[in-house]
């Protein structure tokens, strides 16, 4: 199905309330402010159509992978913060979730006490905040709906169902939330995106529709791991604890359980967890499936799929063949040499940056 053809709404496909341009876009660290999106840079291609579809596609698949995170980086957080004071401050915990989610800022603003009941519920039945898991599904489910025509029987029962039964718990849940019934949501919300992906993958025709949902997810998916990997060495460690030390090791173990990555490594590094083999895989291995290199590489293949089906490439193409370009030419020594820091805050400036030329060049 092309994107380009008027797609007729079902009666229960009403059109999205422009909620597409996320009013949910992470307000994320001073250190690397999300992109601003130039709508009156757009080119002019005619295609009303492929435009309000494309979006609301590529931020459906956004907001599914943001829930899917957050749900992970709660999981993470929550066995960090298990730990004796011996070993680590819960606080500072708490505080690195909020920034690896971009949703410090919106936390304080609410004057309540950096706690783990205030930040669960925060990050995910909140509906003061915009990038709470509810508010992702619920956009995402706004977005399925205006475009569903677009999408198989299996995506839209994923996302769906979902929702619903995310409603039901969100109904049911206890006053203090915690415990078993967190885990079980958490849980829930990572099946949840399985579903939806495996549904994508497995039924979905390769044209424009997949396309749009495979940008939108990697972008994303780049986005969270960097995040991830720069809030561990600037929030988490503090300055008096040793690289390498015990609180290192259960940081970094905590990070791979939250990519799901703890068994992969162990497979490609036959050795003990150390820092700059936890940063080789997230960013250089393509085997790796959250890896910057394997998000890149993903991202390249979809968008000249699009160059190639529209017959032109344009900026978005060129500058994440350019990103991929450096990925590729990069080793561990250079990025740890040059800083992990500034490596990941020039990564995200690009990612921002490519984000912002997909808008221009396809979107609204």
């Amino acid at each position: 199905m092309s994107l380009t053809t008027e797609l007729p709404q079902t009666d229960d496909a009403e059109p999205s309330p422009l909620l597409t341009r996320p009013t949910v876009e992470r307000a994320r660290s001073e250190k690397a402010p999300h992109a601003v999106y130039r709508l009156d840079a757009a080119p002019k291609l005619d295609k009303a159509m492929l435009s309000r579809t494309a979006d609301s596609l590529y931020w459906l698949a956004r907001y599914m992978e943001r829930a899917d995170f957050l749900a992970r980086a709660l999981e993470a957080s929550r066995r960090l913060a298990a730990l004796p004071r011996t070993y680590g401050d819960a606080e500072t915990e708490w505080r690195s979730v909020l920034l690896s989610a971009g949703c410090a800022d919106a936390f304080a603003a609410t004057g309540r006490p950096l706690n783990e009941a205030n930040v669960v519920e925060f990050l995910t039945f909140s509906t003061e905040n915009p990038g709470s898991i509810r508010n992702c599904i619920e956009l995402a489910r706004l977005n399925a709906r205006s475009v569903r025509t677009a999408l198989t029987r299996e995506m839209w029962e994923a996302i769906n169902g979902g929702y619903l039964e995310m409603k039901n718990l969100e109904k049911n849940k206890s006053a203090d939330g915690g415990g078993e019934e967190l885990t079980r949501f958490l849980d829930f919300i990572k099946q949840m995106s399985l579903v939806y992906d495996g549904g994508a993958y497995r039924t979905m025709l390769r044209n424009d529709a997949y396309w749009f949902t495979r940008i939108g997810l990697f972008i994303e998916r780049a986005d969270n791991t960097a995040r991830l990997l720069d809030v561990k060495y600037h929030v988490l460690l503090p300055e008096q604890e040793a690289v390498g030390g015990s609180l290192d090791y259960f940081q970094w173990s905590a990070i791979l359980r939250a990519v799901s990555a703890q068994t992969a490594y162990h497979w490609v590094y036959r050795t003990s967890l150390k820092p700059w083999l936890v940063a080789d895989l997230l960013i250089l291995r393509p085997e790796m499936p959250r890896s910057l290199l394997s998000c890149y590489e993903s991202l390249v293949r979809n968008l000249d799929h699009l160059a190639q089906t529209h017959g032109r490439q344009g900026a978005a193409q060129r500058h994440a063949r350019s990103v991929y370009g450096k990925l590729q030419n990069m080793t561990t020594e250079s990025v740890f040499q040059d800083g992990l820091h500034e490596f990941v805050s020039a990564f995200l400036a690009d990612n921002n940056q490519v984000g912002a030329l997909i808008s221009e060049q396809y979107l609204f």
